[in-house]
């Protein structure tokens, strides 16, 4: 299929499998043979969107919870009959928690629904949901704003990039769940001028009251401790003279936590997170009672947190980056019979769980499904994917500086360390010896001409030797017993690299291996450019007999 080479077009393709697609309609191409490389192309998508008169009246939703199927239309519903109402009470909204004016909003939500297109009418309303629209619909609260905030800023980003998938067209989020089971009577819902306002419309006084003099537990001043932090803050938890917030961390700041770490700045780098993060909060509400510590949870700070802690306590929230620490305070929790806000993120995903005592199942008793490992094999003669080459790398960095080191430390440092190593099973201990000698006595590097040396040999085994190996084991020509290819689906035929000083990569790599094998007992002076271990690199032998006494690799001793 040659003639796929002088494509100057993308064209579409089926999907098949991980491994497989379909390109249609090929006998106008000649036979394919193998090893044909594809390269993904993605397409721009152009969007067609709906006027927002147009929109109104035909709406094109997204639901955020499948659990709440249909949801959003109800609410949209809802929000045009708020609009009707507030033009016809000279602006103002449904009063809080006012029964009459809840059922006057149901009323134009009917006439709505009935002079909607047949299409876009919502079969039957659900008089509960608009009810308490209406009941709430002069609250703000913090943690809402924080959401639908957070959703404008990825749609600005979006637009900005050209990048990602917009919201076609609305989008809206509920969480009536959090509503009291308990009707708020109208007299407790008013407000009384207050920056709280917002939230005893919605809640009422009396639960804004046992809001503030509560106590709480944050674990953790990192990304999601900020957030908590901030949102406690806005919604007065913990602000009366009864109420107070707890947040520990042992961190401090880093530079690569500003960026999303939002209550730190970078004046704030290599300070404490648990203190910087309770005077931000504590800006943000001059009422705030908050306590900063500098502890690890876990049971060698029990005596910190004892019982006298824990009982004093209305809830915790963890904000931890381990699944050991939260597994202790979900015991610590349970034992104390104290509700647990549990949280935690993966890169763009994120996960909440809520648990009360008596009514929900706690965080340790159910666990994630294990990680997919990757097969040794994939990694070492058969990587398809980038995962799979990062993993080698990881794997491969371990093994050359990061083991060795700590064998090596450990033997120096525990007396006991030998008896430790021929305890082990089997051929353990002479693995670990030979561990051992290797670092201290035959791989030990004297000057950093060891380490290009050593940087050299290791590209060499690595890109070339193990290459031509596998190809002597499965040539290029290689069939399975079936009598398709071997190098075909996930397996690429692989091809040995011949070393280049003039390729940046090939010389980079020999510049960073040669630099992390640097023992500290040798320091040096790095100089602009590397010329002597590009010499070096080219001709070793010769270079190593030239140098003689005076050893040169770029680097220059330090007296």
């Amino acid at each position: 299929m040659t003639e796929l080479n002088h494509q100057t077009e993308p064209f579409k393709i089926k999907y098949l499998g991980p491994y497989s697609f379909s390109i249609g309609d090929t006998r106008a191409f000649s036979e394919y043979t193998s090893g044909g490389v594809v390269t993904q192309v993605k397409m721009a998508k152009h969007l067609h969107f709906k006027s927002f008169r147009d929109s109104l009246q035909h709406p094109s939703l997204m639901d955020m919870d499948i659990a709440k199927w249909g949801r959003s239309h109800q609410i949209h519903l809802g929000f045009l009959a708020l609009d009707q109402f507030a033009q016809q009470n000279g602006g103002r909204l449904p009063r809080p928690h006012n029964p009459e004016d809840a059922d006057k909003l149901v009323e134009l939500c009917k006439t709505i629904n009935d002079d909607l297109p047949t299409e876009a009418k919502v079969e039957k309303l659900e008089e509960d949901v608009l009810k308490s629209l209406a009941l709430t619909a002069r609250g703000d609260l913090a943690p809402m704003q924080s959401v639908v905030g957070s959703i404008v800023a990825q749609e600005v980003i979006k637009a900005c990039s050209g990048k990602f998938h917009p919201v076609f067209q609305f989008l809206y989020f509920d969480a009536l769940e959090c509503l009291p089971e308990v009707a708020v009577v109208e007299a407790d819902a008013q407000a009384i001028g207050s920056r709280y306002d917002g939230e005893i419309q919605v809640f009422g006084k009396t639960f804004m009251e046992k809001l503030q003099k509560s106590k709480w537990f944050v674990v953790g001043a990192g990304a999601i401790g900020c957030e908590l932090l901030k949102n406690f803050a806005m919604m007065g938890l913990g602000c009366s003279p009864e109420g107070r917030i707890f947040v520990t961390d042992m961190d401090t700041i880093e530079k690569s936590n500003l960026n999303r770490q939002f209550l730190f700045r970078p004046h704030d780098v290599q300070k404490l997170k648990s203190d910087v993060a309770a005077l931000a909060a504590k800006s943000m509400n001059p009422h705030l009672h908050i306590t900063s510590h500098q502890n690890r949870v876990g049971p060698d700070t029990e005596k910190v947190y004892d019982d006298d802690f824990f009982e004093g306590l209305d809830g915790v929230a963890n904000a931890l980056d381990n699944v050991d620490a939260r597994m202790y305070m979900d015991r610590r929790c349970v034992f104390y019979r104290k509700p647990l806000l549990e949280s935690g993120t993966l890169g763009t995903k994120g996960n909440i769980q809520v648990v009360i005592p008596h009514l929900a199942e706690s965080y340790s008793s159910s666990q994630d499904p294990p990680e997919k490992s990757i097969p040794i094999c994939t990694l070492k003669n058969f990587p398809n994917t980038i995962e799979h080459t990062l993993q080698w790398a990881r794997d491969l960095f371990e093994g050359l500086f990061t083991a060795p080191a700590g064998f090596v430390n450990r033997y120096i440092e525990e007396p006991k360390y030998m008896e430790h190593v021929m305890k082990l099973p089997g051929a353990q201990p002479l693995e670990m010896l030979d561990s051992l000698k290797r670092a201290l006595v035959d791989e030990k590097p004297k000057t950093f001409v060891d380490c290009v040396m050593f940087a050299r040999k290791q590209f060499e085994e690595l890109f070339s030797n193990q290459i031509k190996q596998l190809l002597y084991n499965f040539p290029k020509e290689q069939l399975t017993t079936s009598g398709t290819p071997f190098w075909s689906g996930p397996k690429r035929c692989p091809h040995p690299l011949a070393f280049n000083p003039d390729n940046p990569q090939h010389l980079g790599f020999i510049i960073a291996t040669a630099s992390l094998k640097v023992p500290s007992n040798i320091q040096l002076q790095f100089v602009s450019s590397w010329p002597h271990v590009y010499l070096l690199c080219l001709y070793p032998y010769v270079y190593l007999d030239c140098l003689s006494a005076v050893w040169l690799c770029g680097c220059l001793p330090v007296s």
